[in-house]
């Protein structure tokens, strides 16, 4: 181990930043559809032994070891999110130009945030155990600045990596996203010790306490009971419609989607099913503007019977007045049996390039029209999210699309309600790893709130989850079809925001402390 950890550090060149990016992107096994959590344990180690063998001035070894952080980030996004140049080939004569930057360019923007981690934790670089506290401190911070910074992307973060199932998911609830990435970068990093000796014991003592802590408040979270939601016992039926992206943003396909969906939502129910009380449709599903199309809700009117609710996924517009272009809003509409809009939530974080153009003025100049979502002027942003009160008293907070990836759309008003509905639209990426990683972060948004999750996607992943991250129900991928289940209960006493934010102080707090002693004392036996 000491002689290959040698080979590593004397690497420089080309050859250094190769293997930085190798170790980047083999560390996207840990993620879905793989899960293979052990890969991040090779990742960081390798990491690790890069940044020893920075060399050179104080400023040349922040900038050498920027570098490679950047490089390890560039292959980690590249091979993470290479699919998202799936939604610009399904109108490719529009938006091919374009793929480089998605497939490319935004992977590297994404880097800087891991080149960030690995600068500061050089400046707080030792021989010991110090430097993996310091490289999990630099990547705490880099991922939760990555949440918020420039409208925020905190897709596959590093803590994802240690949480493939449930049992593994449940310490989320604790410390939030953050926190369990910056101590999972601890736990990865550990092996790297084998190589120098100083600080493995102490430090292969913390890990292994940390991730015997993880399973086992995993396990013991899973026999916590749940509460009932409002509402009594309530079956929900998710509709899975499987429409290609291309046919839905085909105007003449319009008929045809909406007949699809209404066929699967009056689909035969099996043997002894129970009728549902309420349907959901997935994000953008409905093809008209409700509220200037009676006719379409009349016939959902005649296709609910009564007492049921449709919550269906649609493009809201606000009439701005005379002479103006009216404002479109990605929404949730709650229609009941007699066709009657009675509640409506709008997407609160928008996609940009994917629902709006950020500067757009500029990209006018530059021969740019439209984000991908073709709407007149792209979509607006909701001031606030509306919580969606169903007839029967059960209270759902929404999230649209990928909403669900961010922990801090999950806001206190969560505590008022009794499920996270979440309905989206993976079909524009095709079945590649996106829809399944979008799930992943998905359920650990319910694990982190304590509520059940509702999920209906257009091609899948559609699912009922329990409060701990289990699955109950649902449909695979690209799979037409129905799966209906009862909402399931909640957890009573929760966690919030607030209380999970100052768990990640403390960590980051504790993690600093460890790493700067170790710093002054390393810099002491020096001198």
């Amino acid at each position: 181990m000491e002689r290959l950890a040698g080979r590593i550090m004397l690497l420089g060149g080309a050859r250094r930043a190769l293997l930085a990016f190798l170790a980047g992107a083999f560390g996207v096994l840990a993620l879905p559809p793989f899960g293979f959590f052990a890969a991040l344990f090779v990742s960081f180690t390798l990491l690790v032994w890069l940044l020893d063998g920075v060399g050179g001035g104080p400023l040349a070894r922040l900038r050498n070891a920027f570098a490679i952080g950047w490089m390890f980030g560039w292959g980690y996004f590249v091979a993470g999110l290479w699919w998202l140049g799936h939604a610009l080939m399904i109108d490719a004569e529009e938006f091919a130009w374009a793929l480089p930057l998605a497939v490319l360019g935004l992977p590297a923007f994404l880097a800087l945030y891991y080149g960030l981690a690995a600068m500061v934790a050089r400046l707080f670089w030792s021989d010991g155990m110090g430097r993996i506290a310091a490289l999990a401190f630099g990547f705490g911070l880099g991922e939760w600045l990555r949440s918020f910074l420039a409208t925020g992307f905190p897709w596959n973060a590093v803590g994802y990596g240690i949480m493939p199932m449930p049992l593994m998911m449940q310490s989320a609830h604790l410390v939030g996203l953050f926190g369990i990435s910056a101590l999972a970068v601890f736990v990865f990093c550990t092996p790297a010790l084998l190589a120098t000796r100083r600080g493995l014991l102490p430090g292969a003592a913390i890990a292994i306490a940390l991730f015997a802590a993880h399973l086992g408040y995993g396990a013991y979270a899973l026999t916590v009971p749940e509460t009932p939601v409002r509402g009594g016992e309530v079956t929900v039926r998710l509709v899975q419609p499987r429409i290609d992206q291309a046919q839905k943003l085909d105007d003449g396909s319009r008929e045809a989607v909406f007949a699809e969906h209404l066929k699967l939502s009056t689909e035969a129910l099996k043997e002894g099913g129970k009728r549902p009380d309420i349907i959901v449709w997935p994000e953008t599903s409905v093809p008209y503007i409700l509220t200037q199309n009676h006719e379409a809700l009349a016939r959902i009117a005649d296709m609910l019977e009564p007492g049921q609710v449709l919550l269906a996924g649609a493009v809201r517009a606000e009439d701005m007045g005379p002479g103006l272009e009216p404002r479109y809003y990605n929404s949730i509409y709650v229609i009941d049996d007699a066709g009657q809009i009675v509640g409506a939530s709008d997407k609160v974080h928008l996609v940009p390039f994917g629902e709006y153009l950020p500067f757009e003025d500029l990209w006018h100049e530059l021969g740019v029209d439209q984000a991908i979502a073709d709407m007149p002027g792209g979509f607006s942003a909701a001031a606030r999210r509306a919580l969606l009160t169903l007839p029967n008293g059960l209270i759902l907070y929404p999230l649209i699309c990928y909403e669900a990836i961010f922990p801090d759309e999950v806001t206190g008003d969560v505590a008022r309600a009794d499920v996270i509905l979440n309905v989206t639209n993976d079909a524009w990426f095709g079945n590649t790893p996106g829809p399944y990683q979008h799930f992943q972060q998905a359920r650990v948004r319910a694990v982190e709130e304590g509520r059940p999750l509702i999920r209906d996607a257009n091609n899948g992943i559609s699912a009922f989850v329990d409060a701990k991250g289990r699955i109950v129900a649902g449909l695979d991928f690209d799979t037409k079809g129905v799966v209906q289940s009862t909402v399931g209960g909640k957890l009573n006493a929760t966690l919030d925001d607030a209380a999970r934010s100052l768990y990640f102080g403390l960590i980051m707090t504790v993690l600093a402390v460890v790493a700067l002693s170790a710093r002054i004392g390393f810099s002491l036996r020096r001198d």
